[in-house]
């Protein structure tokens, strides 16, 4: 077994002209034992040679092996700050937020890779982006030319095949980087299956018992190209996609003399360009820019039919057309004063637009809504500062503060215009009191973005739901206080625990509106307590060579006061609590490492005025093994296996603080076993 070697960076983390962390030459931590060097700092360097019992084709499959590290590429929200994921390339974040961590990684071949380095808790010249702990990957200049292709079969059991792939191409050239990929993209989902759905009276009296299936369809293609080089004393990234989708759902319930069919489609367009541009201006000083531009349209029909005995119900019709679009210009200036301080100012501006125009008819007539033509749009200002700071080896301190100013307009069926002002301070500290032994905390105010669809009307047509939209929507409040004790051992084994606390203001769900109608919208003041735990055990102790254990759940529990009742409950959309278990190991003599990860439950419900709904899961099982008998190739295989899932809707008869049970309906579904089958080839 290859020895694996961690390196120690500690204050003599210097940022290089590209912003890129460089280490000054220390050829004793080139075998220094990796207990001993975890614990002095707030970076961990990977070599390649870490990472050779995986037998890694690409960079993103090194990171996924990175203990204690999990990709995450950013939920997409409006605006640049706290909207991007955890990795960093080189120092600094892809051009585009929809060219994801993970996806550069994907085409970086291992060869490229010189080191990658865990950042926890924040190192000079390094934007954490509100996260604790984050991976940069420094790359080689080597002159190379790289072909990938993947394709991907999804096989599910019964009916529903698809399959998916990808080419990509990459040229490095000295500083000079270009490439392109095309892509076929499939839409799965493994909770589609057979089941019944069941509905109760309140006194236990059955009022439907009818068989139920699901299923969808969907995909797109995509052409995305990249290109980064030096310019005019500095360095530029460019990208650029332009992609078309469609997505189609299906259900049908049935009995004797029961027929009920629900549909939904969606074809769209969507594209983007990014440009970061890079400069030292003296040493020490440096400047980066940033402008990103997305857009997007969409046209799309939900449709409900329902047949009793020969009586064709009015069929109900939800229709939806519109375009949005996003436009960023970021810029800041850095300033690394020593390596164990840094000052970073900037400021940002962005616009914001979705135009929507939606009908509802039943029969062919048209029911009015409110929202349902309706253009929103964002200007929003920002301004920012922030240091990071290491007083000893083994204490850093990062903080800043931003303050945002936006005007939200309003126009359509609805003429509005508001304007908000937030500051956002945050603190973090990161401290190593003992060897393999780190201690974070934060306190944050954070500042949720608006989900402009929010503002306009939608539906659920299988639920018998319409919903109106919300023209008084305003941005969802976070004092965050967050503690993580992180512990590491046995070179790659980890623990962590983390207890986080936030008090929320104006709650974004669901409340009532007039007519029976209800939408989306602040309902006051809540708070939710979160208690994570990340456990990696390596087992070659145990005689259990290349093996690996682990664990992980994030138990949450949220409160806030109920629109409709007026009493105590959760806020929607949160899960309680989902452990996973994994078991994993490399075997090198066989050039395959397989895992096995078993989900013991899931549950996540929704609020409204008029019901309450949703899922519960237990028992889910997935185990792959992926063999690479050379380093260009890879084969991987997969089953994913569901137990049962359960949906669940508990519908009341009025909207009285008592709320009377009108009915339950349970729809119990054997979801599809399905296979995956990868096969990954680079020259």
């Amino acid at each position: 077994m290859v020895t694996k070697t961690i390196l120690l960076a500690g204050t003599a983390l210097l940022v290089s002209a590209t912003g890129a962390l460089a280490q000054t030459p220390a050829p004793a931590a080139a075998h220094a034992d990796p207990a001993a060097a975890a614990g002095q700092q707030g970076v961990l360097i990977f070599t390649p040679d870490f990472f050779a019992d995986q037998r890694p084709n690409t960079a993103l499959d090194m990171v996924n092996r990175v203990p204690g590290f999990s990709v995450a590429d950013g939920d997409g929200s409006r605006g640049f700050e706290g909207a991007v994921g955890n990795v960093l390339i080189n120092g600094s974040r892809p051009a585009s937020k929809n060219d994801s961590g993970s996806s550069v990684l994907s085409r970086t071949p291992v060869p490229q890779v010189e080191r990658i380095e865990l950042i926890r808790g924040g190192a000079p010249g390094i934007d954490m982006q509100g996260y604790s702990v984050v991976v940069n990957v420094i790359t080689r200049s080597t002159a190379s030319r790289e072909h990938v292709l993947t394709g991907t079969a999804f096989l599910f059991e019964g009916a529903g095949d698809a399959a998916n792939g990808s080419y990509q191409f990459t040229a490095r050239d000295g500083e000079r980087v270009w490439g392109f990929t095309l892509s076929d993209g499939v839409s799965i989902n493994d909770s589609n299956g057979v089941g019944r759905v069941t509905r109760r009276a309140a006194n236990g009296t059955i009022l439907r018992d009818e068989g139920y299936y699901d299923d969808q369809q969907g995909g797109g293609q995509s052409l995305r190209g990249n290109y980064a080089d030096a310019f005019m004393g500095g360095k530029i990234d460019l990208t650029a996609r332009l992609g078309q989708n469609d997505y189609s759902q299906f259900s049908r319930q049935d009995a004797p003399n029961v027929l009920r069919l629900n549909s939904y489609s969606e074809e769209g367009t969507s594209g983007e360009i990014g440009v970061v541009f890079t400069r030292p201006i003296r040493p020490g000083l440096t400047s980066e820019t940033r402008f990103i531009r997305e857009w997007s349209e969409e046209d799309g029909a939900s449709v409900s039919n329902t047949r009793l005995g020969t009586v064709n119900s009015p069929e109900q019709r939800f229709e939806s057309r519109g375009n949005d679009s996003e436009t960023i210009l970021r810029s800041l200036l850095r300033w690394e004063r020593s390596t164990t301080l840094t000052f970073e100012a900037g400021g940002e501006v962005a616009y914001n637009m979705l135009e929507t125009d939606q009908a509802f008819l039943q029969g062919g007539v048209a029911v009015p809504l409110p929202s349902d033509q309706i253009k929103v749009e964002e200007r929003r200002g920002e301004v920012f500062a922030r240091t990071t700071w290491r007083p000893r080896t083994d204490l850093s301190v990062e903080g800043g503060l931003r303050m945002e100013a936006s005007t939200l307009t309003q126009s359509g069926d609805a003429d509005q215009e508001k304007s908000f002002f937030f500051a956002k301070p945050r603190l973090q500290l990161t401290w190593t009191p003992r060897p393999q032994n780190q201690l974070r905390f934060r306190f944050e105010r954070e500042l949720g973005q608006l989900d402009f669809d929010d503002f306009a009307a939608s539906s659920n047509l299988s639920d018998d739901l319409v919903f109106g939209g919300n023209v008084d929507l305003e941005p969802e409040q976070r004092w965050i206080s967050e503690l993580v004790y992180e512990r590491r051992f046995l070179g790659d084994g980890i623990v962590s625990i983390g207890y986080r606390h936030d008090e929320i203001i104006d709650v974004i769900d669901s409340l009532p509106l007039p007519g029976g109608l209800s939408a989306v919208g602040n309902i006051g003041d809540g708070t939710l307590d979160r208690l994570t735990v990340n456990v990696v055990v390596p087992l070659d102790w145990t005689g259990f060579s290349g093996g690996q254990f682990g664990f992980r759940n994030t138990w949450n529990k949220t409160s806030v006061i109920d629109p409709t009742t007026g009493e105590d409950r959760s806020i929607s959309g949160v899960r309680p609590s989902q452990p996973v278990f994994i078991l994993s190991q490399d075997i090198t003599t066989w050039k395959i490492n397989w895992e096995v990860v078993y989900i013991d439950h899931m549950r996540q419900f929704r609020y409204s005025p008029d019901q309450i709904s949703g899922f519960h899961g237990n028992d889910y099982f997935e185990a792959a093994i992926e063999y690479k008998p050379t380093p260009t190739l890879s084969i991987r295989a997969e089953v994913n296996i569901w137990n049962d899932i359960e949906i669940e809707r508990t519908v009341f008869a009025n909207r009285s603080p008592a709320r009377p049970v009108a009915f339950v309906e349970e729809r119990p579904t054997d979801p599809r076993t399905f296979w995956q089958i990868r096969v990954r080839k680079s020259f």
